[in-house]
């Protein structure tokens, strides 16, 4: 089941979620180091700059001779801990908690970055209509924030960085259940087009992630999490969204 786009209007311009989306793609592609290929290049700068379980939990990075010896190369194999100066540190100077926020904007391949960037395109421009472009964009680093303490709590001596969008875009998801549970949803389904109502779409979603493979280096408990945090917020801030009119509605 794959979503393509929703049939939900909008009373004003998605500015900030275009803006997130242009920010992951050049973060992609101008940043990171090997967007069309994955290599010990891009495993080095995700230790570098993005979450890491342990070291959020112990708050400092980690020693040179934890992280993978693949990643370091071979002639890392030797590494002690400790040398003569003390426990020397992969990434000197890395601000392990702040890497929870810096983490969202990365993605591990391309595949994972137009996933992400097409589910926060069909949920986003919605959820931003109705908490406008500062709310939205505070609302969106939150869901990340949560999602990712999500999963350093539920697996706390990970030492694999986290990376993606997909916690705040599950927030976003959340709390377009809850304001817009009808609107409808072109997807997919066995390769067919049909017109959904979220809340379907969603749900199957949700369920999906507790079916997730340990080997699929998927973090589902994040996206549980976020999705969680997104559809607490909305119930919160009240569960009727505004109905846009006719006069000034824009299909997106």
């Amino acid at each position: 089941m794959l979503p393509l786009r929703d049939l939900n209007p909008t009373r004003h311009r998605p500015f900030a979620t275009i803006l997130l989306i242009a920010i992951c793609a050049a973060v992609y592609f101008l940043v990171q180091p090997t967007p069309f290929a994955s290599t010990s290049a891009d495993a080095r700068f995700e230790y570098r700059y993005a979450a890491i379980p342990t070291e959020v939990v112990h708050g400092h990075p980690l020693a040179t001779c934890e992280v993978g010896t693949g990643i370091l190369g071979a002639a890392s194999s030797s590494i002690a801990c400790k040398q003569p100066g003390g426990i020397v540190p992969y990434a000197p100077g890395k601000h392990t908690r702040l890497a929870v926020i810096t983490s969202v904007f990365l993605h591990a391949s391309i595949i994972h970055l137009l996933g992400n960037m097409l589910f926060l395109w069909i949920f986003g421009n919605n959820i931003e209509d109705r908490l406008r472009p500062i709310g939205y964009l505070l609302f969106f680093v939150a869901g990340g924030i949560v999602a990712t303490i999500g999963h350093v709590v539920a697996d706390g001596s990970s030492r694999a960085p986290v990376v993606g969008a997909s916690g705040a875009i599950a927030a976003v998801m959340g709390a377009y259940l809850i304001w817009y549970p009808r609107a409808r949803v072109q997807t997919l389904v066995f390769f067919l087009p049909v017109r959904l109502p979220a809340f379907i779409v969603l749900l199957v979603w949700l369920v999906l992630q507790f079916f997730t493979s340990r080997g699929s280096h998927v973090a589902w408990v994040a996206h549980v999490v976020g999705f969680a945090f997104g559809a607490i917020v909305a119930v919160l801030l009240g569960r009727r969204a505004p109905q846009p009119s006719a006069s000034n509605t824009l299909l997106i």
